[in-house]
C-alpha cells in the first residue's frame, strides 16, 4: 500500500548555478532555504532588514533598497533601553541608536547592491495578518514588544495582497528586468492567530500569489506549503513545538527545490563542497598526526581549485 502522496514538480527554467546571486526575503523558512544555499557556497543573500512575514513589510523592504532611502532618527524609537526600527527584525536593534541606524543604512546599501544584479530573488511569505501603528497609521514590519493598544490588528484582504505583488514585481523589474522572481509560502504555522484564522491568512497568501505568478513573466511560485501540508502531512515531520517543520521536513522540501530550481551541472561541485564542509567539521583524534596534516593538506588543495574555478570562498 501506498501511504503517502508524492508531490511531482518539474525542473524550471533559468535554473541556479555558480555564476547566479541570489536575494532571499520574508519568513524564518526563508532563512532555511538559504542556509543549505549557503552551505553549498551559492552567491546568495538573505534577509538584510531580518526575518518579515507579512507581503507589505515585504515591499516596503525593497521599496527602501531601491530607492535607497536613508534612515534617521526620525525612523527610529526607544524601548526597554533599546533602540528600534518598525521597518526591521529586532536582531538589528541596539542600545546605541548610532548603531541601529548604521546597521538599518548598511542593510539598505546590501539589499539595494544584491538585488539589482540577482539572477533570483525568492521571496516568501508568512501571514496575511498585519499590525497598524495607529499613530503613524502604517502597517509595521515588527511590533518589538510595543504594547498591543496601539496597534490595530488586521487581515490583509486577496485584492490588497494582489496589489502589494504588483507592486513588488514591478519595482524590482524596474532596476533589473531579467530577474527571475520565485514566490513561496511558508509552512510554518501561525497558531498565536488560531487555527481558523492561520487558515485563511495562508489561503489570502496563495490566492493572491497565483494571481501574478506569470513564467512568461519569470514569476514562478514554489510549493514549499504544499510539500509540508499534502505531501509530508504528518506531525512527525515538525519539531516538537508542532509550528515548525523538523530537520527532515527542511531537508525534504530543499531536496524538491534543489529538483525544481539548481541546475543539474552544478551536482559535482555541490558534492565537492559536502566533502569539504564535511572535512571542515571534522575533529580528529590526533590533530598533530601525519595522517591528518596530508588530509588538512589535500582539503586546502580542493579549496583552491573552486576559488580558482568557480570563485567560492570558505
Amino acid at each position: 500500500m501506498i501511504f503517502r502522496t508524492n508531490i511531482q514538480l518539474q525542473p524550471e527554467r533559468n535554473q541556479i548555478d555558480y555564476t547566479s546571486k541570489l536575494l532571499l526575503v520574508g519568513s524564518c523558512f526563508s532563512e532555511n532555504i538559504y542556509k543549505k544555499l549557503n552551505y553549498f557556497k551559492f552567491n546568495a543573500l538573505s534577509n538584510p532588514f531580518g526575518i518579515l512575514f507579512n507581503p507589505i513589510a515585504i515591499e516596503n523592504l525593497l521599496t527602501n533598497a531601491i530607492n535607497k532611502k536613508e534612515y534617521s532618527e526620525k525612523d527610529i524609537f526607544l524601548l526597554n533601553e533599546r533602540w528600534h526600527c518598525f521597518d526591521a527584525h529586532s536582531n538589528l536593534s541596539s542600545i546605541d541608536k548610532t548603531e541601529l541606524l548604521n546597521n538599518l543604512n548598511n542593510a539598505v546599501t546590501l539589499a539595494n547592491k544584491q538585488l539589482t544584479k540577482a539572477t533570483h530573488i525568492i521571496i516568501t511569505l508568512g501571514t496575511s495578518w498585519v499590525y497598524r501603528f495607529i499613530e503613524t497609521d502604517t502597517i509595521v514590519g515588527n511590533c518589538h514588544k510595543v504594547a498591543q493598544k496601539k496597534f490595530l490588528k488586521e487581515l490583509l484582504s486577496v485584492n490588497e495582497i494582489v496589489a502589494s505583488l504588483e507592486n513588488m514585481c514591478t519595482l524590482i523589474k524596474f532596476v533589473n528586468p531579467n530577474i527571475n522572481i520565485i514566490f513561496t509560502v511558508s509552512p510554518v504555522r501561525h497558531l498565536k492567530d488560531g487555527f481558523v484564522e492561520n487558515s485563511q491568512s495562508k489561503a489570502h497568501l496563495l490566492s493572491a500569489i497565483h494571481q501574478v505568478t506569470d513564467k512568461r513573466k519569470q514569476q514562478y511560485y514554489f510549493p514549499s506549503y504544499e510539500i509540508m501540508l499534502d505531501d509530508l502531512r504528518d506531525y512527525r515531520f515538525y519539531n516538537r513545538d508542532m509550528i515548525h517543520p523538523s530537520k527532515t521536513a527542511i531537508n525534504y522540501i530543499w531536496e524538491q527545490f534543489q529538483k525544481v530550481w539548481i541546475s543539474e551541472n552544478t551536482n559535482s561541485v555541490m558534492k565537492e563542497i559536502d566533502t569539504i564542509q564535511k572535512g571542515l567539521a571534522h575533529k580528529p583524534f590526533n590533530p598533530t598526526s601525519e595522517q591528518h596534516q596530508q588530509f588538512l593538506v589535500h582539503l586546502k588543495q580542493q579549496i583552491t581549485s573552486l576559488k580558482k574555478n568557480y570563485n567560492i570562498t570558505f
